[in-house]
C-alpha cells in the first residue's frame, strides 16, 4: 500500500515532468522575435558595411552567431538560440559602428590633404614668397 504522502506527490510529479519536458520541446516567440530582429540586423549591417574591410571581420561573426541561433532555434533550444542571437546582433552593430568610423576618418583625411593644399596654394600666391 503507498504512503498518502505519495499518493498526492505522484500526479505533482507527473505534471512537473510534463512541464518541464513541454518547456524543453518548444521555443518561446520571445526567441523567435530574438532571432527575427538579429537576422534584420545582420541583413542591415550586411548592406551598411558592403565590400569594406572594416566591419568585415565583426559581419562573419555576426553571420556565424546567427547560423547557430537558427540551428539551435530548429532544435528548439530557446537559450542556446537566444545568446548566439544577442551576439550576432552585437557583432552586427560592431560591424556597422566600424564601417562607420572608418569612412568618417577617411572623410577627415580626405578633407585634411585639401585643406593642406589650400594653405600651400595660399602660401604660393602671397606676394614675396614667389
Amino acid at each position: 500500500m503507498r504512503s498518502p504522502i505519495l499518493r498526492t506527490m505522484l500526479p505533482m510529479v507527473g505534471l512537473l515532468s510534463i512541464g518541464v519536458l513541454g518547456g524543453c520541446s518548444s521555443v518561446s516567440d520571445v526567441t523567435r522575435e530574438r532571432v527575427a530582429r538579429s537576422e534584420s540586423s545582420f541583413q542591415q549591417a550586411q548592406q551598411t558595411v558592403g565590400r569594406s574591410e572594416a566591419g568585415a571581420l565583426e559581419l562573419q561573426r555576426a553571420k556565424d552567431n546567427l547560423e547557430q541561433a537558427k540551428a539551435h532555434l530548429a532544435k528548439k533550444e530557446s537559450q542556446p538560440a537566444e545568446r548566439y542571437a544577442q551576439l550576432a546582433q552585437l557583432d552586427s552593430e560592431l560591424a556597422v559602428s566600424k564601417s562607420q568610423s572608418a569612412a568618417a576618418r577617411k572623410a577627415a583625411d580626405e578633407l585634411m590633404a585639401s585643406i593642406q593644399q589650400l594653405r600651400q596654394e595660399v602660401q604660393r600666391s602671397m606676394p614675396g614668397n614667389q
